[in-house]
Parts: C-alpha cells; structure tokens; sequence
C-alpha cells in the first residue's frame, strides 16, 4: 500500500510539538510494516521558518518531500503555512496512492492538497491531534475559518481518527456543523504511541544531571511548550506549595508566551531549573534525569510527552484534560484537578517515598507496552486504511 502523510511540519521540527512525533511514529511503523511511505510536508523546521529542511530525503524507510515556505511572519504569528508548490507535488505524487492521511485540520496544505485527492478518488483519512476545539488556541481564527473554510474540507475527509474517547465526542459534535455527506464520514479511537526500544535504555544521566544542577535531589519534570494551556505556571506553584526542600522542578521547552511568568515566579528558588527547547539526544536525557512528571494542562489531545514519560518509567502526575483515565487506573501515576494545591499534595506524596515511585514506575512502563506502541498503532491504522 503507497501512503500519503500530509502535515504543516515534520521530523526534525520538533519544536511545534507533539504531532511531529506521532507523525513520525506513525509514519516510520507503517513504513517498517512494509508500506511505500511518503510525507508531503514543509521546510519549516522551528516557528521562524529560519531553519529549513532539505527538498527530498528519506529517513527510516519514509521518503519526505518538503516544499519551501514563502513568509516567516505568517509561520511565526499564526503558525500558518505558506507552502510553494505544494499542489503542483500533489498532482504529481497522489496518482500513485492509495491513501492520503492528513494531520491537523485547519492547515493550507488540506485547502491545497485534499481536492486533488477527492478529485481522484482517493480516501482521506484525518488526524486532528487535539486541536479542533477551541480551548488549544488561536480561537479567533479557527471561528473565521470554520465559517469560510472547513465545511468544504470536512465534506472531502472519509474518516476522522481520534486519540481518545473525549475527542471523538469532540470531532462528532464539531463535525455536525459542516453538513453531512452523500457518504457519512466515519470515525474511530486510534491512540498515539511511543517506540519502547528507544526508552528502554536510556542514556546516563549524571553528566545532564550536573550540567543543570540536579544533583541527586528528586526531579519533577515538565515537558513541553511553554504556553498557557499546558499549566506549566500551577506547576511551578505547586512544587513550590509541595515544600520537599531537597526536589528540583526540571522545565524543558520552547518559549510561547509563559517563559517570563515562570521565569518570574522562579526567579528566588534555585531548585527550579530551566532548559529551554532540547533536541532528541538532550530530551532523552532529561527523562533518565528525573523521577516524577507532571502536566497539569487543559485542552490536549494525547500527550506525547506523557507516553514518553511513562515509557522511561516515570509515574506521572496530570490533569483530567490530559485524557488519560488510564495512569490512574493502572496505578501508573495520579489523575488530579489542574489546581496548585492538588498537584501540590500529589508531587510531595512521590517525592518522599522512594517505593511509591517505583512501584508506580514499573506500572508506567507495563501500560505503554501494553497498550501504547506504534507497532499496535501501525496494525490498527491498516485496518482502517484497507476498509476504506
């Protein structure tokens, strides 16, 4: 089966967040599971568009083909793309395909790509990511463009995959706006997932450890963008609340918006440490680094940065709108209202108990095996692929 990916950003654009590793993943395990695998992507490589990827290349067996970006403005305040012959591509590489899959909803790149495809016949298949209501950001514009832009959109899209049970709630709702089809849209619950090989050993830490002043102390981690919806600043209060005067609180992302409040807040507390973005290798590091994550963020999909967590053993502390009942349920970590004292309590609970940590941890590697691997995702995505 050829399969055509279609998203605003990819590998190694890590700094946009999460849908660039579940692209990844999704992409490089159906490609291991011997699919023809091609990304139809952008060369943006960072929110200023500075850095750019090459035109063609092929990375663990998926070949992507970026096209060039015309305006760094547009790229950095609305997180727009402005892609040059991406349609002309299009014409050229769907011909070929037998699926275009494509990530996020309200991109150009559906506006240019997704009527070459119905115009051929070729299903399409959506992942919104967690980004279709209007509590992820960029209220304003998803209102005007779901008015002038997404009913025309939706009616080319065959299925809608979403990462857990809320969303698809979400994506039902939202899609009873933009009419109904000739042919109903169908929909799923398709989960993202980590590869296991890469957490099950991880680099030493000592050398990160000393680096940014962690000590021995156990580290509480935060991994993500900095943006108001994640939490990060009740994260920071709550450690500080916690009061386990020997803890550190390990901050790792990119700057959007929240990086002075924090900075604020942390400005007299020496145990509170801020990394800036890390790239893959780092990243890693700071999770063989620290002992307890913790996200009380509203209005996310799947965390990424939570599979990841919990694959590299950690017990987690997160927010109902991290939609995952299942930390709690399989004794992986706590589920508590996005509150400072909540978190609070939850944080100080595993930072003094060495055992609880463990036993939590081993809990947190078992879930993501059992249930959150892109090898599992790669078969559930087929399936879905040959009904269509």
């Amino acid at each position: 089966m050829h399969i055509l990916h279609l998203t605003p950003y990819f590998q190694p654009a890590y700094a946009f967040g999460g849908v660039v590793r579940a692209a990844e993943g999704m992409t490089t395990s159906l490609a291991a599971s011997g699919n023809q695998v091609t990304v139809l992507t952008t060369d943006a490589l960072d929110q200023t568009a500075r850095y750019r990827g090459p035109a063609e290349e092929e990375i663990d067996g998926v070949r992507i083909l970026r096209r060039p970006n015309l305006s760094t403005r547009l790229r950095g305040k609305l997180n727009l793309s402005t892609p040059r012959s991406m349609k002309r591509a299009a014409l050229s590489i769907l011909p070929t395909v037998d699926i275009l899959h494509v990530h996020e909803f309200r991109t150009v790149e559906n506006l240019l790509v997704t009527p070459v495809a119905q115009a051929l016949g070729i299903p399409i298949v959506l992942s919104p990511h967690g980004t279709l209501n209007m509590s992820t950001g960029r209220g304003r514009l998803k209102t005007v463009w779901d008015r002038l832009l997404s009913p025309a959109v939706a009616q080319r899209i065959d299925h809608v995959i979403a990462l857990t049970e809320t969303e698809l709630s979400e994506v039902r709702e939202i899609w009873a706006r933009f009419g109904k089809r000739q042919k109903p849209t169908t929909f799923n619950v398709i989960p993202n997932g980590v590869h296991l090989k890469d957490f099950t050993e991880l680099p030493p830490a000592d050398l990160f450890r000393r680096r940014h002043g962690l000590d021995n102390a156990p580290t509480v981690l935060f991994l993500g963008r900095l943006q108001a919806r994640k939490g990060v600043d009740v994260l920071v209060r709550a450690f500080q609340r916690a009061k386990v005067e020997h803890a550190r609180l390990l901050i790792v992302g990119p700057d959007e918006g929240m990086l002075s409040e924090v900075q604020a807040l942390a400005a007299e507390d020496s145990r509170i440490v801020c990394t800036g973005y890390l790239g893959s290798d780092e990243r890693l590091e700071a999770l063989a680094a620290s002992d307890v994550f913790a996200l009380p963020a509203r209005g996310e999909g799947l965390s990424m940065a939570v599979l990841e967590a919990l694959a590299a053993g950690m017990p987690a502390v997160i927010s109902p709108g991290c939609n995952m009942p299942e930390v709690e349920i399989a004794a992986a970590g706590f589920v508590v209202e996005a509150s400072v004292e909540a978190f609070a309590v939850k944080l100080r609970e595993l930072l003094v108990d060495v055992d609880l940590r463990r036993r939590m941890g081993m809990a947190a590697r078992r879930l993501v095996a059992e249930s959150y691997t892109w090898e599992k995702v790669a078969g559930e995505l087929l399936s879905v692929y040959s009904q269509l």
